[in-house]
């Protein structure tokens, strides 16, 4: 048997991706007994994290092995195998050993040297065992996987270098402006009680924010994560649990949201936090600029994807007619041009329009404003039926009001609609932009001041490999040498019966000599073979000396796969035990 892992992570895929193929707890759990039911596999572990999903088996078998493990993945995802093909990559024997290593250390995280990837590896280790998937290899993989990544963080600064995703997400909402400094005195709201969602709410606390609201679908959870942060001994922020149902209500009242829950679907829409919005306290306006915002006056063509689909949402009757109320700047919300009948940013009514907030308009109204298009639209009333007037109106391609709610999203699949950021004065934050940031400076071998640490930690995986592969090729052989020794003291016992026959009258002492003196000889003839055969078993393409034992010996194959199975169970409960 050997190791085989197929996944696709950040590096691999795109958000886009990674969100459609993001498996639930009970899908994780399908798998895993999906992967031990198929042929290849004797073992299998999931890692599944907001930038990654890999499946771990122990296969007899490469080819068939990769083939099944790819059907799997696809099967309990919601991507197509052809679809999810070029994505994937694949690890083998000891450079799956490697890739797991450098996933525990932080190598090959979204933000380089963070640790909360060895909470994952725990969690996904405590999965298969719960499952009964994970049998001598795997425990001993995962186990050692996470020793690595202790002491990487011990014995190196990439500790000091890596950051967590919450921290990393928090600096790019903060604009450049130090998270403590921005956070300092305001609300937050944190949804979900998860790991992550725990981590985000600690950080703020320790930001400075005046106030942690937790959401969550198990009430018991938020309350016991209220708990801890309001602890003294803790951080001692003021903080409170809330219903999920309690969560538009809760976005208005507060400055920054954290979302990181395990739902497959969206829990904050655009028009969820459009609503909040309009009933946030109105912030006080910034000094005025210096100068005003450059306007650009531009037109959606005739047949343009704009054009189109603010046709397609009027003839379903998916958007509402805006009442065309002339502005301040002598601009209506009708005439603006904008599909959904919004009016341009700075425009001011005398008379408001309603304002549609549904996602499907905000999303209209977003790729209105993405394209700086107007569409030609008629007045209402004001011109025969077939005629078309052209109107034009202008909108800065760029949010000019001050962020009133920032929001920072952690799930995968996405928990925060992706069109909120097309909303004045939201700024949103998400796995997909955090890997753009991300992505440049985490691939840049040997760039920043952390490169002495991500070398030095790159010596240690490859150490550590090198040692793990060793004592994984050594410990194949163990149970062909136990067999053979089982074998050499049948056959003692066997002649010592026989001459005991042939020599009835000797007595206990003398019987006792000769079966001792037989035995010594027959250890000493096998001791140095034994440790020898070991030593070479350690060593690349060491697995040979085992099936040259077992045919030179005439070992009996079951005799060998009995003691296999009692190591491996051994191995189980004690890796149980420490786990």
């Amino acid at each position: 048997m050997s190791l085989l892992v197929v996944g696709l992570s950040h590096r691999s895929a795109p958000v886009s991706v990674l969100e459609r193929a993001a498996l639930s707890a009970d899908a994780q759990g399908k798998l895993l007994q999906d992967a031990v039911a198929a042929e290849p596999s004797a073992e299998a572990a999931v890692l599944a994290t907001c930038n990654r999903i890999e499946l771990y088996a122990d296969v007899d078998k490469f080819h068939a092995g990769v083939a099944e493990l790819s059907t799997l993945l696809a099967r309990h995802s919601d991507v197509g195998l052809d679809e999810l093909t070029p994505y994937l990559y694949v690890h083998y024997e000891d450079r799956a050993v490697h890739h797991l290593f450098s996933v525990a250390c932080g190598l090959d995280s979204m933000v380089v040297g963070e640790g909360q990837i060895l909470g994952q590896l725990k969690d996904a280790l405590a999965r298969a065992q719960d499952q009964h998937t994970a049998g001598r290899l795997l425990n001993d993989l995962f186990q050692q996987a996470l020793r690595v990544g202790k002491r990487a963080h011990s014995e190196t600064g990439i500790d000091r270098a890596g950051q967590s995703l919450v921290s990393f997400g928090l600096e790019q909402l903060t604009a450049g402006e130090p998270v403590a400094d921005w956070a300092a005195g305001k609300k937050a709201l944190v949804v979900g009680a998860g790991s992550m969602s725990s981590l985000a709410a600690a950080t703020l606390a320790r930001a400075g924010v005046a106030e942690i609201v937790v959401a969550n679908r198990t009430p018991d959870r938020a309350r016991r994560l209220v708990e801890i942060l309001t602890d003294p001994a803790g951080t001692g922020v003021a903080a409170r649990a809330v219903a999920m149902d309690a969560v538009p209500h809760e976005l208005a009242r507060v400055d920054i949201a954290v979302s990181c829950t395990g739902a497959t679907g969206v829990v904050l829409g655009a028009g969820t936090v459009a609503d909040a919005l309009a009933a946030a306290p109105a912030a006080a306006p910034d000094a005025a600029p210096d100068a005003a915002p450059v306007q650009h006056s531009l037109r959606a063509p005739d047949g343009s994807l704009v054009a189109r689909l603010a046709a397609a949402a009027a003839r379903d009757g998916r958007i509402p007619d805006a009442a065309a109320t002339e502005t301040a700047a002598g601009i209506s919300a009708a005439d603006s041009g904008c599909p959904v009948g919004l009016a341009p940013a700075g425009a001011t009514s005398a008379a408001p329009a309603p304002v549609p907030t549904g996602a499907e308009a905000m999303g209209l109204h977003g790729t209105w404003v993405d394209n700086g298009s107007t569409l030609d639209r008629p007045a209402p009333g004001s011109e025969p039926a077939g005629r078309t007037v052209t109107q034009t109106a202008t909108r800065p391609r760029v949010h000019t009001a001050p962020v009133r709610l920032a929001l920072l999203d952690l799930a995968m699949p996405r928990d925060i609609d992706a069109d909120v950021h097309r909303i004045d004065g939201v700024r949103l934050v998400d796995i997909e932009s955090l890997a753009e940031v991300a992505g440049a400076p985490a691939d840049a071998a040997g760039a920043g001041p952390m490169a002495a640490d991500v070398d030095q930690v790159r010596v240690i995986v490859a150490d550590e490999v090198a040692a793990f592969g060793a004592a994984q090729r050594a410990a194949r052989i163990t149970p062909t040498v136990v067999a053979l020794r089982t074998m050499a003291s049948g056959v003692v016992e066997s002649e010592i019966n026989r001459l005991r026959g042939r020599l009835p009258d000797l007595d206990d002492r003398e019987q006792a000599e000769i079966t001792q003196a037989v035995r010594r000889v027959v250890d000493k003839l096998l001791h140095a073979p034994t440790v020898r055969v070991k030593q070479l078993a350690g060593e690349p393409g060491g697995a040979g000396y085992a099936d040259a034992l077992r045919t030179l010996f005439d070992l009996d194959p079951q005799t060998v796969a009995a003691v296999s199975r009692a190591d491996g169970d051994d191995n189980d409960v004690q890796n149980r035990g420490r786990s």
